[in-house]
């Protein structure tokens, strides 16, 4: 059994040290909404600079910028208005709402974990440590059908929709935990925060739920920018928003968050990738759809080259980015033996995707999807460009013209228009949207029954074959029209900020009462302290010195020369911000220009002039060096201060 994390201590020490606390909390706040302070703040950015550095500079991607506020009929088109929801349900007396898949998440997972606390209760009853209480009772256990089936439903929470969650919060009994009421039968809510456009109200729209709508509508013009070369990725970051059910977990469901995403624009025919072979051997623990279906959560290690040749994933470009994706996690400091990527099953499947991968994260909450990886075909193009009429593809001039049969449908214009009047453009329009197979099967009626009814502007039109024939014809083409397919990563840089925040979180096996965040100097929002041994004057001119070399040279430097505090103590509490060096000027700073560097984590200390350990700061910070290293050039100084 996992040791439990202390989230009450992390959580005093987040509010303490101001990483990030609930919005307007003197006003008594606002679910879901939070505050970052400086560290969390500038923890934030770090994620979001390393994702920019890691994705868009290496993989040249083109970013861009969109509005916040979309109008309703983008969001329409997309399908948002009408999809973008979750199951909601209420205490049946206080009225209090839950989100039906978490709710029975929580109560599952606590039904299980009493079981476990009744197993070891009766193991001590049975071994006789209770014989001086002859009255106590053994705890109620489970079944072990029902803890199969518990973690049955666990496995495939995902996977349920609306009637399937209600028939097991009726068949399990599942009530609200703090009342023990019985809840209503779930229902579908909508996400989107709705405002509207203008003085006049005239214009719905909505506060985006993400990116990726704003780098869709501008596709042909990113094409433009790009020569009309394929394949390319375009990439944004900003705020988005989801009017979340019953935020909680802190950051993990929020209303107002960060998102990341790229959308990847490929070949439909050829979803090949030119650097496929930079992560084929990555090793990656992951939970297929089929096996969540059988009711398990067991993940298998395999190299992300053997998942695309075995088809459990879908395509390269798709394993491309799931082992980009991994390397981004593991740069920012993620525990990896904590991450698993897990298909999503058909029915939690988006209705844009043909396969989907989360990286989840595991923390004290449990395993958390941290970034989502799909294929999300041609939808999001096809719909917007139907919707708009704009052409939303791409045109490829051939080197060999391509010669090809296909059916068309021929109308007798001298008796089709004037048949249907205003009605013959928008039947026409939808005979040649018609795919192949569905024409096959209009050809065959309407040869043999001599007329087919098509359904056109809400009404159902009759074509006879005097009106209209559909025959074969041959095509050559000297340029290839496609709509290309999208591999879209997007990512939830709270979610991932949070997962970090546990992740580096421990307390010094020495000193229980000295929390320490282990952030990796690429990640930590102050990468060196500086500090003087004491409140000497002497001290203050190369304090000044120190700290304005380093912030010229682009890294983030904290002082701290308080005089009522020990240098022991300043170190320790700078420990708590995560920051990963400390410079310390002395008495023998003074003497020849010497200072010492001491390592947050071993707590270690080198001492070299001020030019090579400015020099070391840098190559740490700029990973051209490693603590691990330097101490094989430079010999360690003996401290007490510690």
């Amino acid at each position: 059994m996992e040791k439990s994390f202390d989230r009450a201590t992390l959580e005093a020490v987040l509010t303490k040290r101001f990483f990030y606390v609930p919005s307007f909390s003197i006003y008594g706040g606002v679910a879901g909404l939070y505050d970052f302070g400086p560290i969390g703040a500038a923890l934030q950015q770090n994620l979001i600079n390393v994702w920019r550095q890691h994705f868009v500079v290496e993989e040249d991607m083109l970013e861009i910028e969109g509005a916040i506020i979309t109008p309703a009929e983008v969001l329409k088109t997309s399908g948002h208005v009408e999809k973008f929801t979750d199951f909601m349900c209420k205490d049946s007396v206080t009225q209090e709402v839950f989100r039906a898949d978490h709710l029975v998440e929580a109560v599952l997972e606590a039904r299980l974990e009493a079981d476990l606390t009744a197993q070891t209760a009766n193991a001590e009853i049975s071994a006789g440590s209770a014989k001086k209480n002859k009255a106590t009772k053994p705890p109620v256990k489970l079944t072990e059908q029902q803890i199969a089936k518990y973690n049955e439903i666990l496995a495939k929470i995902d996977n349920y929709n609306k009637q399937e969650l209600a028939d097991i919060i009726t068949e399990h009994d599942i009530r609200n935990p703090a009342t023990n009421n019985s809840v209503t039968p779930p229902n579908e809510f909508n996400l989107m925060f709705e405002t509207s456009i203008g003085p006049a109200g005239n214009h719905k729209g909505y506060l985006r739920p993400e990116t990726a709508q704003a780098q869709f509508v501008n596709f042909s013009r990113l094409l433009e920018f790009n020569n009309q070369k394929m394949p390319f990725a375009s990439a944004m970051v900003g705020r988005s928003f989801r009017n979340e059910i019953s935020p909680r977990s802190g950051l993990l469901r929020v209303r107002e968050f960060n998102m990341a995403e790229v959308e990847h624009y490929v070949d439909p025919n050829d979803k090949s990738h030119k650097k496929f072979s930079e992560v084929a051997n990555i090793k990656l623990n992951l939970l297929p759809a089929n096996v969540q279906e059988k009711g398990s959560t067991q993940t298998v290690e395999i190299s992300i080259g053997e998942a695309v040749s075995q088809k459990i994933i879908d395509n390269e470009t798709l394993g491309y980015f799931l082992g980009r994706i991994y390397l981004y996690l593991v740069k920012v400091g993620i525990d990896t033996s904590r991450l698993r990527f897990r298909q999503h099953m058909s029915n939690e499947m988006a209705h844009y995707a043909c396969d989907c991968w989360d990286a989840e994260i595991k923390n004290s909450y449990g395993w958390i999807e941290c970034v989502g990886c799909a294929d999300r075909s041609a939808y999001d193009l096809t719909v917007h460009s139907k919707k708009t009429k704009e052409k939303l593809c791409v045109r490829e001039n051939l080197e060999t013209p391509l010669v090809y049969d296909a059916l068309v449908c021929n109308p007798n214009k001298k008796v089709f228009g004037p048949k249907f009047k205003q009605n013959a453009k928008i039947i026409q329009e939808t005979l040649e949207s018609l795919s192949q197979s569905e024409l096959e099967k209009l050809k065959s009626e309407l040869d043999t029954a001599g007329k087919i009814n098509i359904d056109a502007n809400n009404q159902t039109f009759e074509i006879s074959s005097d009106l209209m024939t559909i025959n074969l014809q041959t095509f050559k083409e000297n340029v290839r029209e496609y709509t290309p397919n999208v591999i879209e990563p997007s990512f939830g840089i709270g979610r991932i900020l949070y997962s970090l925040i546990e992740h580096s979180f421990y307390l010094r096996p020495e000193a229980e009462l000295r929390t320490v965040f282990k952030f990796n100097p690429t990640i930590a929002p102050f990468k060196v302290l500086i500090l003087p041994l004491s409140n000497n004057d002497l001290f203050a001119p190369f304090l000044i010195d120190i700290a304005r070399k380093l912030r010229n040279n682009g890294v983030p430097a904290r002082v701290d020369d308080a005089a009522s505090a020990s240098i022991g103590r300043r170190y320790s509490r700078n420990d708590e911000l995560g920051i990963p060096f400390a410079i310390t000027v002395d008495f023998q700073t003074v003497s020849d220009k010497t200072i010492t560097i001491r390592e947050r984590d071993s707590t270690n200390q080198i001492r070299g002039s001020i030019e090579v350990i400015l020099d070391l700061v840098a190559d740490f910070i700029y990973g051209r060096n490693t603590w691990a290293k330097a101490t094989e050039t430079y010999q360690l100084v003996s401290s007490t201060s510690d």
